[in-house]
C-alpha cells in the first residue's frame, strides 16, 4: 500500500522538492494553491527571484501570516525581499507572455504523458474564466506541476491522455507530487526521484501515465 500522508505533510513535501529544483538567480512565478507555500522552503544560499502574478517581484515567505497588506496572487500574505518591486497588472503579463519568466509553477487538475495540463476548468462547475494559466505556460521557459499524485477518490491525477479542458499542449517539463519527481525527456516522461517509502512497482500500477524509469533512479530528497 502507498503510505498515506496528510494534506499538509504531502504538500510541503512537494513544495520542499520544488524549491531544491529551482535554479539560482532565475526568476520564477508561483501559480495559486502548493506553489504558494514555495518562499517557506527556499533553500540557502539559493537566490530565487519569485514573481507573482498579481505584480510582486522579488516575494519571500510572510512575516505575519495575518498581515494582508502585501499578498499573492491566491490571496496569501507574503513578504518583499530588499531590492524587490512591485509592478502594474499589465507589466506583470508583459513578463509573463513576452518570454521573461525562466520557470513557473503550477497546479494541476490533470497532466498526462504528452506533457500537457488542464488546470482550470471542471465541465458543470463554474469558474470565472482560465485567468493568466494560459498565458503562463506558453510564455515560460520551463513548466513544473505541483501536484498531489491522486485525487480524493483514489484516481491518478497524471494521465495518458487529459480529459479535461487544456490549459497548454505539451508544456510541462517536471511533475512534482507527494511520491515522486517526473522529468519530461525529448517527449518521455521518466521517473527520477521515488519517495523512500514508495514501492516503483506500485505506483506505476495505479498510474495510468506511461513512465521509464531512468537508470539513475534517486530517492526523492524532500
Amino acid at each position: 500500500m502507498l503510505p498515506e500522508l496528510n494534506e499538509k505533510e504531502a504538500r510541503e513535501r512537494i513544495a520542499a522538492r520544488i524549491a531544491a529544483d529551482l535554479e539560482d538567480g532565475a526568476l520564477v512565478n508561483l501559480g495559486i494553491g502548493i506553489p504558494q507555500l514555495i518562499p517557506n522552503f527556499m533553500p540557502e544560499g539559493v537566490n530565487i527571484f519569485l514573481q507573482t502574478e498579481n505584480g510582486t517581484i522579488y516575494a519571500g515567505p510572510a512575516k505575519d501570516p495575518d498581515d494582508l497588506r502585501i499578498i499573492d496572487a491566491g490571496g496569501a500574505p507574503i513578504s518583499v525581499l530588499p531590492g524587490g518591486s512591485f509592478v502594474s497588472s499589465d507589466a506583470s503579463f508583459g513578463i509573463l507572455r513576452g518570454g521573461h519568466i525562466d520557470a513557473t509553477v503550477l497546479g494541476a487538475l490533470q497532466v498526462d504523458e504528452d506533457g500537457s495540463l488542464a488546470n482550470w476548468t471542471i465541465p458543470n462547475v463554474r469558474t470565472p474564466g482560465m485567468g493568466g494559466a494560459m498565458d503562463i505556460v506558453a510564455g515560460a521557459k520551463k513548466v513544473y506541476v505541483a501536484t498531489r499524485h491522486f485525487e480524493k477518490n483514489g484516481t491518478s491525477k497524471l494521465l495518458k491522455k487529459c480529459t479535461l479542458p487544456l490549459t497548454g499542449h505539451g508544456v510541462v517539463d517536471v511533475i512534482v507530487t507527494e511520491y515522486c519527481l517526473i522529468r519530461n525527456i525529448n517527449g518521455r516522461m521518466v521517473l527520477e526521484e521515488i519517495a523512500d517509502d514508495v514501492d516503483t512497482n506500485e505506483l506505476r500500477s495505479k498510474t495510468p501515465m506511461e513512465m521509464e524509469i531512468s537508470p539513475d533512479l534517486k530517492t526523492m530528497t524532500c
